[in-house]
């Protein structure tokens, strides 16, 4: 009886010993398998330009106040007032109101750091009036000429005059076919050099979106937008790997 349980402990020792062993080749098989796979394969970058001019202006604007604490209230007074004079500026101007966005007046502090100092605490009051339009010019034009609400005594002033192209989501997709493109491209003649052809696409991925002002070079990791310009530069870029026959 013990022989024979001896015997089965055997036979099952061996039959495992059999199956590591069939597994141990059929595991190193696939790896050769895929090292001789990957030493015909090409990893390139390959990328899409295009040229697009903006097509909507955001104008950022404030006007602000200085008041002492005591002149909290004359102060709201007169930055109501100083905000229709600025509204009536942009109506005059064939802006419409749809197209005007008026934040609520903030209120900060002027700290005076001086240790010995008995002045009245003194206040910066502000309300920023924000303008989106696809009217370019006449908004880059009014922004630089301000001078009317100023001689009116409002303190009036232009935080950033920004450009936007809204059919950036349908330009990446093109753009993204064109990388590809050039990629297959540069993979050819990548492969040219080895004397092989280029065949199926393996993997690919999109990298980040760079709109750039136009003839610039100052890309980021993270992709970039600038807004400064009128003109612009779409960039896509695209890694992609191929198999070499």
């Amino acid at each position: 009886m013990e022989q024979t349980q001896e015997k089965k402990s055997y036979v099952l020792l061996g039959t495992i010993i059999g199956l590591s062993l069939i597994l141990s080749t059929c595991i190193g098989a696939y790896t050769v398998y895929r090292l001789k796979g990957l030493e015909n394969t090409v990893s390139v970058t390959g990328s899409a330009k295009k040229a697009v001019t903006s097509d909507q202006v955001k104008w950022v604007s404030d006007i602000t106040r200085t008041v002492k604490v005591s002149q909290l209230k004359s102060g709201y007074t007169q930055i109501a007032n100083d905000l229709l004079v600025v509204n009536t500026f942009m109506k005059e101007n064939g802006i419409p109101e749809s197209e005007i966005v008026i934040s609520p007046v903030i209120m900060n502090q002027n700290y005076d750091y001086r240790p010995d100092s008995q002045a009245e605490k003194e206040y910066v009051l502000m309300q920023t009036i924000t303008v989106n339009s696809k009217d370019i010019p006449k908004i880059t034009g009014l922004a630089k000429n301000i001078q009317s609400i100023i001689d009116k005594g409002v303190i009036f002033s232009t935080q950033a005059v920004e450009y936007y192209y809204s059919k950036l989501p349908e330009e990446r997709v093109a753009l993204l076919s064109e990388a590809l493109t050039d990629a297959k491209s540069r993979a050819q003649a990548l492969g040219d050099s080895t004397g092989k052809k280029v065949g199926t696409l393996t993997s690919a991925s999109s990298g980040v979106v760079q709109v750039l002002s136009a003839n610039s070079v100052e890309v980021s990791d993270y992709g970039a937008y600038d807004t400064s310009k009128i003109e612009k530069e779409i960039m896509v870029t695209v890694k992609a790997a191929f198999t070499l026959r």
